[in-house]
């Protein structure tokens, strides 16, 4: 008996797992290597599908693309930072160009004087009568003014002798000693102070009441602004609107100029020098005072062609320096009158 009819097969069929067993481990193959090579490809894709799904879900500006939404979101935003850091620049800007006054007499000479400078007004409920003309025009010209009460007002002023009113107003303009000397080279008559290390607010308050009541109009300083600080504004009572603060860099190159210009220079002095009332005090002269400790210095004083001395008992060193300022002030406009 034959193999094929010893194992009970057909005869002349060959076994289907011989026939179709060498086909089916490369379509096995293939069909893992269409797989792997699917799932590689479309992996990615899917979770690309989900990940963008998940985003437009919880962000919904994002679109399908490489580049959100969101990103054009930055723009504005760096727009608006850089407008508040204008804006913050620019209001430092109008602060530093911006001082107060205050007081009643100070800040009514002002409004008389200048009253587009005025930017706003702080006062007291008691001082709104008295100032109903102010309020009207500020109202008038688009310009705030705030009732306040006196704690409030004193926060603002940065003192508490504000006198119930307040004015934050535009600063005069800055003008130089050699503009000065330019504009008033044909001055017949004139007289000028020059402030050797006088810093304090009262004192120069004082100064320059005393200036603009005998028809000073300006006082040499290294530092000008310091004469519309609040306090010397103040006690000047409506002064400052009328003496200029001439700036220079050095003071005593500043005396030099005066003196090419025709001035005289003139200092006090407690212990020497000429009596005030036995002097002839010439038509173009530029008083300079030092602060009252230790006066003017020695380079200052060696610049001068005269000093004078103010008699009286002796029982004192010396004059407040704003009181010797006046004195001499007004001899020299007597002697002008006279």
């Amino acid at each position: 008996m034959s193999a094929e009819a010893k194992s009970g097969r057909p005869q002349g069929k060959k076994p289907a797992a011989k026939r179709f067993q060498p086909d089916s481990k490369p379509a096995q193959s293939a069909s893992r290597a269409e797989h792997g090579s699917s799932g590689r490809h479309q992996k990615p894709q899917r979770e690309k599908n989900a990940e963008n799904g998940e985003n437009l879900l919880q962000k919904p500006w994002m679109k399908q693309s490489k580049k959100p939404v969101a990103d054009h979101h930055k723009t504005p935003k760096a727009e608006t930072t850089a407008a508040k850091t204008v804006s913050t620049a620019l209001l430092k800007q109008h602060k530093m160009e911006e001082s107060k006054v205050q007081g009643e007499n100070a800040c009514r000479v002002c409004f008389r004087e200048r009253p587009d400078a005025v930017v706003k007004m702080y006062l007291e409920q008691s001082m709104a009568a008295k100032f109903a003309d102010v309020m009207k025009y500020l109202a008038a010209n688009k310009k705030a003014y705030h009732l306040v009460d006196s704690s409030e007002l004193e926060k603002i002023s940065g003192s508490s002798h504000h006198g119930g009113v307040v004015f934050v107003v535009k600063r005069k303009p800055e003008q130089t000693l050699a503009a000065y000397l330019a504009a008033n080279k044909h001055k017949k008559q004139d007289c000028l102070l020059a402030l050797d290390g006088v810093g304090n607010p009262h004192n120069l308050g004082a100064i320059v009441r005393s200036c603009a009541h005998f028809g000073v109009q300006g006082v040499i300083m290294t530092q000008p602004d310091l004469l519309q600080s609040g306090a010397a504004a103040r006690t000047a009572e409506g002064g400052v609107e009328f003496v200029a603060g001439l700036a220079c860099d050095h003071l005593p190159l500043a005396l030099k100029l005066c003196k090419e210009a025709g001035y005289s220079l003139i200092t006090t002095s407690s212990h020497a020098g000429v009596s005030l009332y036995n002097s002839k005090l010439g038509n173009k002269v530029v008083v300079v005072f030092g602060e009252e400790m230790d006066g003017v210095s020695k380079q200052v004083a060696n610049s001068t062609d005269v000093a004078l001395q103010i008699p009286g008992t002796g029982k004192v060193e010396s004059l407040n320096v704003s009181v010797a300022a006046s004195l001499i002030l007004g001899e020299w406009y007597r002697q002008q009158q006279s």
